[in-house]
């Protein structure tokens, strides 16, 4: 009679709970990095600059000395980072789009040093709603102090002062920046035909970049 021989089999059950574990550390790292496979874990609050490829930027970095020319506002809504800004409209831009935006897609975001003063529920809502209050208005082309349309960082200026009750930084007048280069003129008399108001409030994306209030997230 022929030796009967038995084939041992290797149970598939070790290898494909191993994987499913793997599985599961993947998605909590992504969880614990706020749900974005790369960057910073983003806060509701956070300032995000960048040098904006705008026909007005290169004049914006004569005249403020700074590589950064738009800033804007993270606000996690559906657990996706989106950004608040004054474009053409005010409006909210997904992060990534937003960045895709930027010369050599670079930015650098910042916080508040003392996170404390945005923990609380109603501080949020207060800034989202103010937010919400100005979508839809135009681009301020001649950054006028005034409320009816509204520039970059003027926008985010304001929103943690009226929602917040925070000055990020001292305002300017217009004649403290540098004003002499062709460029920066060219652009005056488009938004000031009439002569440049000298003593006009104004705050610029550096302003609030250098702020000591504010701490660099890192990525």
């Amino acid at each position: 009679m022929a030796e009967t021989r038995r084939i041992k089999r290797t149970s598939p059950l070790p290898k494909l709970v191993a994987a499913f574990a793997a599985l599961l550390l993947l998605c909590f790292a992504l969880i614990a990095c706020g749900g974005e496979a790369e960057g910073p874990a983003y806060q509701d609050g956070d300032l995000i600059f960048q040098t904006s490829t705008s026909g007005q930027s290169k004049a914006i970095r004569l005249a403020t000395g700074s590589e950064w020319t738009h800033v804007g506002v993270i606000f996690m809504q559906g657990g996706r980072p989106m950004v608040f800004e004054a474009v053409q409209p005010v409006k909210t831009t997904p992060l990534d789009k937003w960045i895709r935006r930027g010369v050599d897609q670079r930015y650098v975001v910042k916080r508040l040093r003392d996170r404390s003063l945005l923990q609380s529920i109603a501080t949020r809502e207060s800034m989202l709603a103010w937010g919400k209050g100005q979508e839809g208005k135009s681009y301020d082309m001649s950054f006028a102090w005034s409320d009816h349309e509204m520039y970059c960082s003027e926008l985010v200026w304001k929103l943690y002062k009226e929602a917040v009750g925070i000055e990020l930084a001292p305002l300017r007048t217009v004649a403290n920046f540098s004003l002499k280069s062709p460029e920066v003129q060219l652009q005056l008399r488009k938004r000031w035909p009439h002569g440049i108001p000298p003593q006009e409030p104004m705050i610029a994306p550096v302003g609030l970049f250098e702020s000591p209030l504010l701490v660099e997230v890192p990525r």
